[in-house]
């Protein structure tokens, strides 16, 4: 077997890669709706922002283009897609239950002017190749800028996947 068939869970630990704990909100924070919502055979990921080890939130904050670099930015895409896997994960039991990655969107807090918000998102979805594979993790995706993201994040990525039973 391949790197790129080596089952997500193995590959994770192949690649080094520790998953944050899921996600903890602040206790002033009320959200009425699931970070992973599973209906049949798929699961769709509400926007994430990205979250530290312990799983409080950690932004990042501001606009791309002033506040963040497009570098920076692609890395916190990134993490954000950890951040994304590891509530995936606590929702579902296990990554290997993933047999698809449908679509990827993510918004992107912009500057004015600012247009590379294709290039920041590239940060999750080669994540989702590097852990998935392309059979797997290979996916729809858009990126858009948008004015300005709830408590200002500068980035939030929301997903669908295919699961098995």
């Amino acid at each position: 077997m391949t790197d790129s068939q080596q089952a997500p869970e193995a590959r994770l630990a192949a690649l080094g890669i520790e998953l944050p704990d899921p996600v903890v909100l602040p206790e002033d924070l009320r959200l009425p709706f699931a970070f992973v919502n599973v209906r049949g055979d798929r699961a769709l990921i509400s926007g994430h922002p990205k979250h530290g080890a312990d799983g409080s939130i950690e932004g990042p904050y501001g606009k791309v283009g002033v506040d963040l670099s497009t570098e920076e930015a692609q890395l916190a895409a990134r993490d954000i897609g950890l951040s994304m896997l590891s509530n995936l994960r606590a929702e579902i039991g296990s990554l290997d239950r993933v047999n698809g990655w449908l679509r990827v969107f993510g918004m992107v807090n912009s500057a004015d002017g600012y247009s590379d918000q294709h290039v920041v998102l590239n940060g999750c979805s080669d994540l989702i190749i590097e852990v998935f594979g392309p059979s797997i993790g290979r996916h729809a995706r858009s990126a858009i800028g948008v004015a300005g993201l709830p408590m200002n994040f500068a980035i939030e990525i929301e997903a669908e996947v295919a699961i098995a039973p």
